[in-house]
């Protein structure tokens, strides 16, 4: 089972993803576990202070690494050991399909929603195992890059998808080398003259496999050149 514990502001955010779709059924089927942490929870003042100003002047608010330390601290000793601590940061190294893969096989995360300005550098430097960011572009808050991550994790393992092979032949998947799936088709088998490709109803399935290929390098050539730059892999 995979266990993902969520340090966030906004839990109530997170309803929606976990009782639906795939991580819904995840959840249900005992695959996945997931624990939202109310950050607020660890701060202990009367107003639940969990940002402050930041050093040197500046827009903006910055999260205090005290609750943020003492709620990395409250999960640790839930689980018996420290999980690998992710923090949602646009500062983050960009998420990849590989990347994903890799923290599929951990039995504990522990993914920290930043917001605001940022957070303390401090907290990072003691706490946080790996800032990752899903995008050149910035979010009001890391709880939809967890999602995202979330997501992507929980699909791929055991069990979670009704076809394994469907993972492994995803776009940028293992499967398909890295490259973009190609298109797809299905029923009515001709749509106001758009006709499906033949090979794919000849039921010659080396033949399909061959054009699905070709399909795939066509696509990543045109959409995304870059990743032709060290393929085949």
């Amino acid at each position: 089972m995979l266990q993902i514990d969520i340090i966030t502001l906004f839990p109530e955010m997170f309803s929606g993803p976990f009782s639906n779709s795939i991580i819904g059924r995840a959840v249900q089927s005992g695959l996945v576990s997931i624990e939202l942490h109310q950050l607020r929870d660890f701060a202990h003042d009367r107003h639940r202070t969990v940002d402050d100003e930041p050093f040197g002047g500046g827009p903006g608010m910055v999260l205090k690494s005290e609750p943020l330390l003492e709620a990395v601290q409250h999960v640790t000793k839930l689980r018996g050991s420290k999980p690998h601590t992710v923090l949602l940061s646009p500062q983050g190294t960009p998420l990849t399909h590989s990347r994903i893969a890799s923290l599929g096989e951990l039995d504990s995360l522990l993914l920290v929603c930043g917001h605001y300005e940022g957070v303390d550098q401090r907290f990072i430097n003691e706490a946080v195992d790996e800032e990752i960011s899903i995008g050149d572009y910035v979010l009001t808050g890391g709880e939809l890059p967890a999602m995202v991550l979330m997501d992507a994790v929980t699909r791929l393992r055991p069990g979670v998808l009704g076809d394994e092979q469907s993972a492994e032949l995803d776009t940028f998947a293992p499967g398909l080398d890295g490259l973009l799936q190609g298109p797809v088709y299905t029923r009515p088998s001709d749509l106001d003259g758009q006709k499906v490709p033949g090979v794919l109803l000849s039921g010659d399935h080396a033949q399909i496999e061959r054009w699905r290929r070709e399909q795939a390098v066509k696509r990543t050539q045109e959409r995304r050149p870059e990743l032709l730059e060290d393929w085949p892999r």
